[in-house]
């Protein structure tokens, strides 16, 4: 039933930046990790950061000092900023909540970075 909905992706130039949301459509409980992984054409899918109900971060490193995840824990929304962008950061984004008896996943949303 409750869904994952994201939003907040596009086409800007490197060196630009952009706000992507993943918001759910319903109340989900006792989330244990909220993450961001990210895949691009003819690649694996992979983590780009997590931060965990306590609040702790994890990022991956082509992406540290660039990209902020956060969250809002009264709307179990999570975002991540994404700055100064690289057409290497060209990728469909999806984001993710894990319980401990579910995951859910987002549609993805699409993230172009122009040179």
């Amino acid at each position: 039933q409750v869904q994952l909905v994201e939003s907040g992706g596009g086409e800007v130039q490197a060196g630009g930046s952009l706000r992507l949301s993943c918001a759910p459509s319903g109340d989900i409980f006792n989330i244990i990790s909220m993450r961001w992984y990210r895949q691009a054409p003819g690649k694996q899918r992979d983590l780009v950061a997590a931060i965990t109900s306590k609040g702790s971060t994890n990022y991956a490193d082509s992406v540290k000092g660039r990209f902020t995840i956060s969250r809002d824990n009264a709307k179990n929304t999570v975002y991540l900023q994404l700055n100064s962008l690289k057409p290497e950061d060209t990728a469909v984004y999806y984001c993710t909540v894990l319980t401990p008896s579910y995951q859910y996943w987002g549609q993805g949303t699409q993230v172009t970075v122009s040179s």
